[in-house]
């Protein structure tokens, strides 16, 4: 129990450790994958088994670890869990299917995945997935939490928005590249005022779980979400402004309407 215990803090601390580094790191390197593919990371794989791959952890170790734990006949449990799990079903399994089966012009567009990227990835979803698997199934003390459904009803309305808003992005995203012609000027939706939807999407996505599980690990997930797809987008708005020049909407900021 108290090794446990200690796997589950230092594992905790190690998230926010993280963040700083990390955000830090990607306001000065973008992580070479998609738009952004260039040669001198080592060897790649294809995008639909590095997403398969990397993303996989969220999966098989929620599903290992959940029914080891004291919450996992708990319904709070249980559909806090279904939520982390519906995000992770569709990036792990429904979203590389969609790359496997794009177009041969998307195919010749985008570079294959750097291993050592995917690798670090697996790494995160591996300390991260622990850490809110674990946090539902064992940690959580939802017998005292008399605010869960008040927290739980918000928080899962700004999740699923988040959720509608990166699948639609993606698909709309797909369907340009599928439709010819290289990259486009994406239009539409939030696309009219954000760069990146997608991202601004996940952001909130992970900004309602915080609300819903109210915990640390909720919180620190969060916020690395914050750190790694902040930059980004940042990086893929400059990408779009180098491209298009003056055809780019003037008004359109990276990933924060009116702001950033």
């Amino acid at each position: 129990m108290a090794a446990d215990q200690d796997l589950f803090h230092y594992s905790l601390l190690t998230l926010f450790f993280i963040t700083p580094p990390t955000i830090i790191s990607l306001l000065f390197l973008t992580a070479p994958y998609g738009r952004h593919h260039r040669v001198g990371w080592g060897p790649t794989i294809p995008p639909p088994l590095a997403w398969f791959l990397m993303e996989s952890p969220t999966v098989w170790l929620s599903l290992l670890l959940f029914p080891r734990g004291q919450n996992h006949r708990d319904p709070r449990a249980i559909v806090l869990i279904s939520v982390f799990l519906l995000h992770y079903l569709h990036r792990t399994v429904i979203y590389p299917l969609k790359l496997l089966f794009t177009s041969p012009i998307q195919k010749k567009t985008v570079g294959g995945f750097p291993v050592s990227v995917a690798l670090m990835a697996f790494g995160f979803n591996l300390l991260n997935t622990y850490l809110q698997a674990r946090w539902v199934s064992k940690y959580a003390d939802f017998h005292a939490d008399r605010w869960f459904w008040w927290r739980f009803v918000p928080g899962m309305v700004v999740f699923g928005g988040g959720m509608a808003a990166n699948i639609w992005s993606d698909n709309l995203l797909t369907g340009l590249k599928n439709s010819g012609g290289g990259y486009k000027i994406p239009k539409g939706g939030l696309f009219e005022w954000v760069s990146c939807p997608n991202y601004l999407g996940e952001i909130f996505e992970w900004l309602g779980w915080a609300l819903m599980t109210w915990s640390w690990a909720g919180l620190g997930f969060f916020v690395y979400t914050c750190a790694n797809l902040v930059p980004r987008a940042g990086a893929n708005h400059r990408w779009y402004l180098e491209k298009f020049g003056e055809d780019y909407p003037k008004n359109r900021k990276a990933v924060i309407p009116l702001v950033y």
